[in-house]
């Protein structure tokens, strides 16, 4: 048996196609039955590696009475969340409404009208311990929808009436709004552990950017300390797999011990950013060691035929969370031998009573930082663990992750001098235009020979950082002219001309009962903040008027959303610091054209670089040595064989 999501190409719609629930996916169809029939929607959203959603799914969408339930009462539709980012920032806007919190699977009741009256995230199958369990939820909101329906329509233009509501209006741009952050970065900052705030601890990357930009651009050592004491304590922790590398999505504790399991490649690509930004300040080689072991870890286990990125692993194995990633003390010793596994298990913390429900996490919290001692036994427990179990590949493919990965790996070219990174980055901005592009314009997802969707901001954004991130590892200026030809038609789509900012859908997307904006930064930072970095990166590259105007307007807007909690938009004051502190500008004649690589690497990171393949009329080699010619605030400075 098998229900309306059997055609998708989602791997988590298609996880759902067998259930005894009768699925649609979103469309007219789904909501012309529910019109037709005078019957609510209940909508679920997740995706395909989330545990929660599959104990959802095993607890209710596969038990027969719940089924039955839905089948009768609703007209019952899936989302996958990463497909459709659009639906999930309506109805999770929504649902922190409703209940102040939100998370997946999202759980919600809509009118045949999309409009959403009641929401919520995970429900157990029966009630227990005073909550309300999801087979009960289900005969009540039936009852109601028969009973008492106008207090249910009023409850949906109430809550619609308030998300609808204006945000602060553009503003001069407040640069208060920086140290406002940095203070609440340094109050939250846990010295002993690193990270910020308390348990669970997400990686977000992107405050890490911030802070290390701040460090370097206003000389503050106190946040190149907080970015440095976090990197340095999630890679030794168990957020890491030390035997497989790469990283988990978050640390439920405060150690970064205990992840949840599964491997996001947004996560990996902005980690390898910040890991391989941190290096290129410090120089400290563990930073670099961490940036490639998880550039590796993308390489090698989430790279498509077509030099394209998957989406994400799962945490779950035969139903039990990180089953994959545990061991057991003798376990280790039968792979390994008694003499090569105790040393092996003295050093990733492995002992027999175990660190995790009896097993354990390999983890080095309990030593000092340095390169790993025990690298030549990886591969056999590598080997062991991928014979042992299995992990759920979410292979599809989404255009703003793979923007991300691909601004990642031009990063960590430029500070690698590695020719394998830009290779890897190249050939998937060539698949990009391939696989996720239809007349020009960028599609959401492709999987299986199909493509999915019209693209989002976020996918515009993220893809235009890409092609910057490539800009600036090559000086081609190919990539520049498609990097602002993105931007163009981002804000084509996508731009508010009369209240300013970027909304999520646009003209090409379908519209829903919401039109948001997302300025917040979450696990991922925002398009609209994505959109600002952009912007003040072109106005600084073209020196072109438009774009400064384009930088100041988006950065006033942002000033204005930031105001409450300024360190909740820790991208956009990244844009900010970079528009004030204008970077050098570097054009460098490598004696040798060969080492125009190496050159690059040793350059700042927060310089505009040009390295050029050799002497020309206007730039020449000084005293027949690799010379630089800086220019600094209209200001060129005299040519010189040291920077």
């Amino acid at each position: 048996m098998s229900n309306h999501l059997i055609n998708e190409t989602s791997p988590y719609l298609l996880q759902h196609a067998e259930n005894p629930v009768d699925w649609y996916p979103w469309g007219e169809e789904a909501f012309a039955r529910a019109r037709r029939e005078d019957k609510p929607v209940f909508l679920s959203i997740g995706y395909s590696t989330c545990h929660w959603c599959h104990v959802m799914a095993h607890e209710s969408f596969e038990n027969g009475e719940i089924a039955a339930l839905l089948n009768r009462h609703f007209i019952s539709i899936k989302v996958d969340r990463e497909e459709r980012p659009d639906i999930d920032g309506v109805y999770m806007a929504v649902c922190q409404a409703f209940t102040g919190s939100g998370g997946w699977p999202a759980s919600l009741f809509l009118t045949p009208e999309q409009k959403p009256f009641f929401a919520g995230t995970y429900f157990p199958p029966a009630s227990r311990y005073g909550s309300i369990g999801f087979r009960d939820l289900l005969r009540t909101v039936a009852d109601k929808w028969e009973r008492d329906r106008t207090k249910l329509l009023h409850s949906a233009e109430e809550i619609l009436g308030q998300l609808a509501a204006d945000g602060p209006a553009a503003e001069e741009i407040d640069r208060s709004r920086i140290g406002e952050a940095v203070t609440l970065f340094s109050r939250s900052f846990d010295r002993k552990y690193g990270g910020f705030g308390e348990a669970p601890k997400f990686p977000a990357p992107h405050n890490l950017l911030f802070l290390l930009a701040y460090s370097q651009l206003r000389g503050d050592p106190r946040t190149l300390e907080m970015v440095t004491v976090t990197l340095t304590q999630m890679r030794k922790g168990g957020i890491f797999d030390h035997i497989g590398y790469g990283f988990s999505r978050y640390s439920t504790d405060r150690y970064y011990l205990v992840p949840h399991f599964e491997k996001m490649l947004y996560d990996n690509a902005l980690l390898i950013m910040a890991y391989a930004a941190a290096y290129a300040v410090t120089k400290d080689e563990s930073l670099r060691d961490t940036a490639e072991k998880t550039a590796a870890y993308v390489l090698r286990e989430m790279r498509s035929p077509e030099g394209l990125f998957y989406a994400a692993q799962d945490a779950d194995s035969d139903g039990v969370e990180g089953k994959y990633y545990l061991f057991g003390y003798d376990e280790i010793l039968t792979v390994l031998g008694a003499e090569a596994g105790k040393k092996f298990c003295a050093y990733y913390g492995v002992t027999p009573k175990g660190n995790f429900e009896g097993r354990n996490i390999l983890n080095r919290l309990h030593a000092k930082s340095g390169k790993d001692a025990c690298d030549d036994l990886l591969p056999r427990l590598y080997e062991y663990r991928r014979e042992r179990e299995k992990l759920h590949l979410d292979d599809k493919i989404l255009t703003a992750w793979n923007g991300l990965m691909i601004a990642a790996l031009a990063l960590l070219y430029r500070v690698t001098a590695r020719q394998d990174y830009l290779s890897a980055a190249l050939t998937a901005q060539h698949a990009v235009e391939t696989c996720l592009m239809e007349n020009g314009r960028l599609c959401v997802s492709y999987r299986g020979g199909r493509r999915t969707g019209k693209g989002f901001l976020d996918d515009y954004a993220f893809y235009a950082a890409a092609l910057l991130g490539l800009y600036e590892a090559t000086a081609d200026s190919a990539c520049l002219e498609q990097a602002k030809a993105c931007c163009r038609e981002a804000d084509e789509q996508f731009r508010d001309a009369d209240n300013g900012g970027y909304f999520l859908s646009g003209r090409e997307n379908e519209r829903l009962v919401l039109h948001l904006k997302e300025t917040y930064d979450g696990a991922m930072p925002s398009g609209n903040a994505m959109m600002a970095c952009l912007l003040v990166r072109l106005s600084q590259i073209t020196e072109e008027p438009p774009w400064k105007q384009a930088a100041e307007e988006q950065l006033r807007f942002l000033s204005g959303e930031s105001k409450p909690y300024p360190a909740g938009h820790s991208l956009y004051l990244l844009a900010l610091l970079l528009h004030d502190h204008p970077p050098d500008r570097i054009t460098v004649v490598p004696a040798d054209p060969a080492e125009a690589g190496e050159v690059r690497r040793k350059l700042p990171l927060y310089a505009q670089v040009t390295v050029l393949d050799g002497p020309t009329g206007e730039y020449r080699l000084l005293d027949g040595k690799t010379t630089y010619y800086v220019c600094r605030r209209n200001t060129c400075l005299p040519p010189a064989n040291t920077l």
